[in-house]
């Protein structure tokens, strides 16, 4: 007698390692399962002539599911990404062929704590002042004016978004008597009131805050949310952080003002281009600090957001509603 054909699964990876135990067992139980680094398909073509197996899909953001992908994904039910941002999954597209899209925005806590490092990092030149030591080089009292950096306690921070990540940064920032501002496409008027936070046009909050740390979404309207006109609006003494989307942040504008001064200093976690390119003149700027997409990059996140991802899939292939839908 045959057996009853399980569905096939494809997961996308940076490290297969990322994927094991019980989260893995649990989605084998229902579907034949193929885990791949994600670098397998950095370019399309090797996606297009696989995914018409596949009745799910669980991938990183640098997958790019598109259109064409999701027309050659006959069987496909539910694309599941691993975090939070969908902007290179043509959700029209899959809308049409009525497969679900999910997303796992279960790493709130962890990319607030890495807007904190940053933050850190930037205002008190740990980056610079790390470097200097590891130089062999001890700081006499005359060079102390190199690393002299500016206090959190009491200055105000503007935070360009107050969703999940933003709400929770003014959540703790209230720790450090922070005056709290924020910008976004509505009002959020209950968590005004519970967070002391007011909202402001996007210009004025840049001409007041100390500290600016964007938390939108990447959608045609904030594509270069944040360019030229936005960047000689803030203070000069200001710092800007980015762990959102590259794209948000007009990345040639933020080089004149960080060379020319606009701004005091960034700290970078996401790029318009991903890697960001050996040649680009911010890999030379010491008045920036920058790290490599790491947002979500600790061990219990991971394993918060595979799990969340895996549990969506689960349910969609059961017949199920998914726990975090991006289209229904």
């Amino acid at each position: 007698m045959s057996s009853i054909r399980k569905p096939r699964v494809l997961i996308t990876v940076e490290s297969v390692r990322q994927v094991h135990g019980e989260v893995l067992r649990r989605l084998q139980e229902i579907a034949d399962v193929d885990v791949v680094k994600s670098s397998t398909f950095s370019r399309k073509n090797e996606l297009l002539q696989i995914i018409g197996d596949y009745e799910g899909a669980i991938i990183t953001s640098n997958i790019p599911f598109d259109r064409e992908v999701i027309a050659k994904a006959e069987k496909l039910k539910v694309v599941s990404r691993l975090g939070v941002g969908y902007d290179r999954v043509d959700v029209k597209a899959a809308v049409e062929r009525g497969v679900y899209v999910t997303n796992a925005p279960v790493l709130s806590e962890t990319v607030v704590e890495l807007v904190f490092g940053l933050l850190f990092a930037a205002a008190r030149n740990i980056s610079k002042a790390d470097a200097y030591i590891k130089g062999g080089k001890w700081m006499v009292r005359e060079e102390r004016v190199k690393f002299t950096g500016v206090d959190f306690f009491g200055k105000t921070l503007g935070i360009v978004g107050l969703g999940r990540v933003g709400s929770l940064l003014a959540r703790r920032a209230r720790s450090f008597d922070m005056t709290l501002l924020y910008n976004d496409i509505v009002r959020h008027r209950v968590l005004e009131e519970e967070l002391d936070v007011q909202f402001l046009p996007l210009n004025a909050l840049l001409s007041q805050a100390d500290f600016v740390s964007i938390h939108s979404p990447l959608t045609e309207k904030t594509r270069g949310l944040i360019g030229e006109k936005e960047l000689k609006t803030m203070k000069p003494s200001a710092i800007l952080i980015n762990t959102s989307r590259g794209p948000v942040v007009d990345e040639a504008a933020l080089i004149t003002a960080l060379t020319e001064g606009w701004i005091a200093c960034a700290g970078l976690d996401v790029y318009e281009n991903e890697p960001i390119h050996p040649d680009s003149t911010l890999l030379t700027l010491d008045n920036v600090v920058l790290t490599p997409h790491l947002g979500a990059g600790t061990h219990e996140c991971n394993e918060r957001v595979v799990s969340a991802a895996v549990e969506n899939t689960i349910l969609v292939l059961k017949g199920e509603k998914p726990l975090y839908p991006v289209t229904s």
